[in-house]
């Protein structure tokens, strides 16, 4: 008699809070994140004819079936898992690797020869992956480095693919928090739809 009576209130307990914050929470912060926040709760999905082509929020390649960078396309950033969002995480490598100084210095030889820069003017962020390896932005100077480049394989003037990229360059956070920077995915986009548009 004396368990039933210590335990019963427990249990009691134990049931009202599973279905509070177990069931009840979680349902009302889904509907409210459904009508507030739908794009953004359902992973910031972009569609172009109403088909799916991507998250804005990860990093994905614009390569060719054997993996080379397509001179049509900004390219984003390194990933060291290959922008498989089940193998997103660093490659591990400190500053002082032997193998991380040289895929940094492979890297930086194919991005000028590709881009048709100097290997000195390479963007820091074309070298190295991200910490998840998903990251869906470039930084500008990057996004600037690749303008020519697309521009003469889409037959576009240079002025216009720069002023693209200028557009779609998104300040800090809150004007304070990171750094400027550019969304591949979707600049990658506005670039269709502005060769289409000509």
């Amino acid at each position: 008699m004396t368990s039933v009576r210590q335990y019963g209130p427990a249990l009691r307990v134990l049931v009202l809070f599973t279905l509070v914050l177990g069931l009840a929470y979680p349902l009302a912060l889904t509907g409210v994140s459904q009508a507030v926040f739908h794009r953004q709760s359902n992973g910031s999905v972009l569609e172009v004819n109403g088909k799916e082509v991507g998250s804005s929020l990860l990093g994905q390649s614009f390569t060719d079936a054997d993996g080379n960078p397509l001179k049509q396309w900004f390219q984003a950033r390194p990933s060291a898992g290959g922008y498989d969002p089940l193998a997103s995480g660093a490659s591990n490598l400190g500053p002082n690797s032997a193998d991380q100084a040289k895929a940094v210095a492979e890297r930086r030889a194919a991005v000028a020869a590709f881009d048709g820069v100097a290997p000195a003017d390479v963007a820091p962020d074309a070298l190295t992956a991200s910490g998840s390896g998903l990251d869906p932005h470039i930084s500008p100077r990057y996004a600037q480095q690749q303008v020519a480049r697309v521009a003469a394989a889409r037959s576009l003037p240079v002025d216009e693919v720069r002023t693209l990229v200028s557009r779609h360059t998104q300040g800090r956070i809150l004007g304070f928090l990171g750094e400027d920077r550019v969304n591949v995915l979707e600049l990658n986009l506005a670039l269709q739809d502005l060769s289409e548009g000509r």
